[in-house]
């Protein structure tokens, strides 16, 4: 009884930390087309610069302490070994301290060599170094998170989440406005044109550091509420030495090497897509002002829209893992094939038809979501050949998880640096070509469509698997160019009679969510067993039975 109480108890606390990500990542998306609104694609080239830098710097100082803390912690209590479990806490909280101290001042420090030389965008160095304390207080944050993670609760954690985004969306906006017309009076003064985009930048970085500030007083307040229940535990603990300082710390660095790695292979991309296509640029007698306007609107608005559906697969992916680990422990092959499977399908029958409708209404949704006008040519052009990225990224995020729960770890891992390896020379080569910012994005396509390749022949290797392919790829697709039909013509149909923007994309896209729902269910792309699995499947079924749909 007590192992299925804990097994349903696990399973719960995923759950609230999955459902907040998911709310983080949706007010995230929503605040940053505001802000792309008020900055422009100059204002975000040199955003997008800081915060690159900035990821770079906080993945390798602190990124992956809330996983060591959480997993030595855990593992501590559950030998009933409190008091080690506490020193272990605190000395986690030092490591935090130095590793989070020093990258900020090398941050603070060294922002003009970062700005001019990595990414070459010296106005971006304004925001880095607002960005350099953010640095310690999320080093700071990510330990008290994982030491209540290794405490068996996810709930401190999710609600700091939500509380630093909520805090972040607002200040970045407000900051963001006010900044930037403080940076108007002043190229008004100076009669420069640079300084509005680089103060309203770094006002957009200022909610960053806002959010994560909050939400660590958030975390040290719940910590204080609960050290009465953890002394007790440890004046409890009859357990005689605990480990050195030096053996904590080497486990540390042991449990932490590893994530970093890996993880480092995945994002560094942007950063290295950004020097690379700058200084390219740059070298072809570009104007600073030229580059900067392309970056921004890659990074401002083509990133942003594409990035909505890959978080829901990223999403699927941290769920799938604990499933298929349970599987794999149980030596389940039918089960690991079976939650392959399903997850493959659940992402495709969500990522192709967001592609689809991506491409069909790229200018309406631009129009509608930033008011560009002047370059509506270029973004349109950049979202319609690069939609078709949502599907291969969506894939390849969820096949990295699966082979992570598979207990693959290296594979992703050294799959990316190959696929990254092969992307920095196509780059090179596409933006010497004259591809411009268009190198970019179908180099980024390359990138994801050989991770797909290489994780799923690894998963037909070690899992024996064949993938499924009328239900998985071909309804989809069929059904998706159905919707693509009603969406355009509902769009155009409608925007002759009433010329309003808005209410023709609206319109378009309650369409297209009608035209595929029932198209996917009339060609037999889902069953009863798969809708139940979606969010509010039970209602879903009911109301599909109701049409004869099913």
């Amino acid at each position: 009884m007590g192992n299925s109480n804990k097994k349903s108890n696990y399973i719960v606390q995923g759950g609230i930390l999955a459902a907040a990500s998911i709310l983080v990542r949706i007010i995230g998306m929503v605040y940053r087309i505001p802000v792309t609104r008020i900055l422009g694609p100059i204002g975000n080239s040199y955003y997008s610069a800081a915060y690159e830098v900035y990821s770079m710097m906080l993945l390798i100082s602190s990124f992956s302490l809330p996983l060591a803390v959480s997993k030595l912690v855990s593992a501590r209590l559950a030998a009933g070994q409190a008091k080690s479990a506490y020193k272990i806490f605190r000395c986690t909280l030092v490591f935090a301290l130095v590793s989070g101290g020093i990258a900020s001042l090398l941050v603070y420090f060294g922002a003009g060599f970062f700005s001019d030389v990595l990414v070459n965008t010296p106005e971006s160095k304004l925001a880095l170094q607002v960005l350099a304390p953010t640095i310690l207080v999320v080093a700071l944050m990510g330990c008290l998170r994982g030491y209540f993670q290794g405490l068996g609760s996810m709930v401190p954690t999710a609600v700091s989440q939500i509380v630093e985004q909520v805090v972040n969306a607002a200040v970045s906006i407000g900051a963001a406005w006010m900044l930037f017309h403080y940076g108007l009076k002043i190229d008004h003064l100076l009669g420069t044109e640079t300084a509005a985009y680089a103060y309203g930048a770094a006002g957009s970085t200022l909610g960053t550091g806002a959010g994560a500030f909050v939400g660590l007083i958030f975390l040290i307040f719940i910590l204080l509420v609960y050290q009465r229940v953890m002394s007790r535990r440890v004046a409890l603990d009859r357990h005689g030495e605990t480990e050195s300082v030096w053996e904590i710390y080497g486990l540390l660095i042991v449990t932490i090497l590893p994530v970093i790695l890996s993880t480092a292979v995945y994002n560094i991309s942007g950063i290295i897509d950004q020097g690379i296509f700058k200084h390219l640029m740059a070298y072809k007698n570009y104007e600073s002002m030229a580059i900067d306007e392309l970056w921004g609107i890659y990074s401002g608005e083509y990133k942003l829209l594409t990035n909505v559906p890959i978080a829901v697969a990223s999403a699927m992916a941290s769920s799938t893992i604990p499933a298929l680990t349970r599987a794999r422990v149980a030596k389940d092959r039918r089960e690991m094939r079976k939650k392959t499977e399903n997850a493959i399908r659940f992402v495709m029958v969500i990522c192709i038809p967001c592609a689809v409708g991506l491409s069909v209404l790229a200018s309406p949704i631009l129009q509608l979501l930033f008011g560009t006008k002047d370059h509506l040519s270029i973004s349109a052009l950049l979202l319609q050949t690069g939609s078709i990225s949502v599907v291969l990224y969506g894939m390849s995020t969820l096949t990295n998880g699966i082979l992570q729960g598979m207990d693959k770890m290296r594979l992703p891992v050294i799959h990316a640096a190959i696929s990254l390896a092969i992307h920095v020379v196509l780059l090179v080569v596409l933006v010497m070509t004259g591809m411009n910012i268009h190198a970019v994005v179908w180099a980024n396509i390359f990138f994801a469509f050989l991770m797909c390749v290489l994780n799923s022949r690894s998963i037909a290797k070690y899992m024996r698997y064949r993938q499924e392919v009328r239900r998985t790829f071909f309804v989809p697709l069929l059904a998706s160019a159905l919707m693509g039909a009603a969406a355009f013509g509902v769009y155009h149909g409608l925007y002759v009679l009433c010329k309003s923007n808005a209410i023709s994309v609206l319109a378009a896209c309650i369409a297209a969510v009608i035209v595929y729902g029932v198209a996917l269910l009339v060609l037999k792309g889902l069953t009863e067993e798969e809708l139940l699995g979606f969010p509010k499947g039970r209602t879903l079924v009911r109301i599909v039975k109701k049409l004869h749909l099913m």
